[in-house]
């Protein structure tokens, strides 16, 4: 089982995680050892157990408007989300995927960037708006690789220092 904890503001990474789920199942209904996944979303009355478990984390692109480099780089609106994790144990975080809007450029997931510094964990895929089939089978074959490695390793892959 693959653990997902993500946040949703206007309904578009809901919908991805939706259709990841389902792809997930199709493809555990195809063969057994394939897992399947757990998605959790955030609200404020959240059961946080998914976070005391290996887990991958989904965020959306809100920042504060510019260009994402120079200016426009603060986080807004996933902060309670944030927050929650700050709260997890940050080895337990396996890999953070991100959505966004390839509109904004540089901005494309940059939330899920900025999380991978503060956590310490890998961008593992990236995918735009409501996501369509490919990238979640993209990020599906993300998540399974990330999550065999960990279970033969023993840790989670962090990011170069």
């Amino acid at each position: 089982m693959i653990n997902l904890f993500y946040v949703s503001i206007s309904g578009n990474t809901r919908a991805f995680v939706k259709r990841l789920v389902a792809y997930a199942s199709k493809v555990h209904q195809a063969d057994a050892s394939q897992p399947e996944i757990h998605a959790v979303e955030y609200t404020e009355s959240l059961d946080s157990d998914i976070m005391d478990h290996p887990f991958f984390a989904m965020v959306p692109t809100y920042l504060d408007g510019g260009d994402g480099i120079n200016n426009g780089v603060r986080e807004v609106m996933t902060l309670d989300f944030r927050d929650e994790l700050d709260q997890a144990d940050p080895a337990n975080l396996l890999g953070i995927v991100g959505s966004g809007n390839r509109n904004f450029n540089a901005q494309f997931g940059l939330t899920a960037k900025h999380y991978a510094r503060r956590y310490n964990s890998p961008v593992i895929g990236l995918f735009e708006l409501r996501g369509n089939d490919e990238e979640a089978a993209r990020i599906y074959t993300a998540l399974c690789k990330y999550q065999v490695d960990f279970a033969r390793r023993g840790v989670k892959r962090a990011l170069a220092r």
